[in-house]
């Protein structure tokens, strides 16, 4: 189970503002690069005034993302927008949107940035091996434990935490642990399910 199984549901709350969108004439592309935009305004914010007591802007930022996240690919989708270019901005801006808004923390005392670069480096295999299983004729992975959402949900109220109790600080390295530990489950799953799927394929070719 992870946060992206929720997405329907998600998207459906959002598709009146979908349908707004396309009837006032947005695209799919402009909404990934406001996406990115709006992830490195906040990177470049956190980083410049490492406080935090500002950290509380984090989580609301995530969930913005994750909103117009939804939106980009439903417009894409449900209103013939899909583009390879679209496709290209979209990976690439979720990966470089991740680290930038994860950068700050490197900012912040007392925080393991060893821990935190093992965090960003096994955020980008996890997202490579989902990509990868597409080259081998599979889906897109996106399996949890700890995929873009739920790093975005504990990132998010990590930051929220410490805004309001900055002494939260000292559980970095648990939690970045937990993390890893999760991300590594995370690269594993996409893998096995990857392969699992491929073999369904083919066996129901030969039949």
């Amino acid at each position: 189970m992870t946060i992206y199984d929720l997405k329907p549901r998600f998207q459906n709350l959002l598709r009146p503002i979908v349908v707004r969108l396309y009837q006032q004439g947005y695209t799919a592309n402009q909404v990934t690069l406001a996406a990115l935009f709006l992830s490195l305004l906040t990177s470049l914010i956190l980083s410049l005034f490492p406080f935090t007591h500002l950290y509380w802007i984090l989580p609301v930022v995530l969930f913005v993302r994750m909103a117009l996240n939804a939106i980009d690919g439903m417009l894409a989708r449900e209103h013939n927008q899909k583009s390879h270019l679209g496709a290209i901005y979209n990976e690439l801006g979720d990966i470089i949107s991740d680290i930038a808004l994860y950068l700050p923390f490197c900012f912040l005392p007392n925080i393991s940035k060893i821990s935190l670069l093992v965090i960003f480096f096994l955020t980008l295999l996890s997202e490579f091996i989902g990509l990868l299983a597409q080259t081998i004729g599979a889906s897109r992975r996106y399996d949890g434990p700890m995929g873009k959402s739920d790093r975005a949900f504990v990132f998010g109220a990590y930051g929220l935490i410490i805004a309001l109790f900055p002494s939260a600080l000292i559980w970095n390295n648990a939690l970045f642990a937990l993390m890893a530990i999760l991300l590594l489950i995370t690269c594993y799953q996409r893998v096995v399910r990857a392969l699992r799927e491929i073999r369904k394929i083919e066996q129901s070719q030969t039949k």
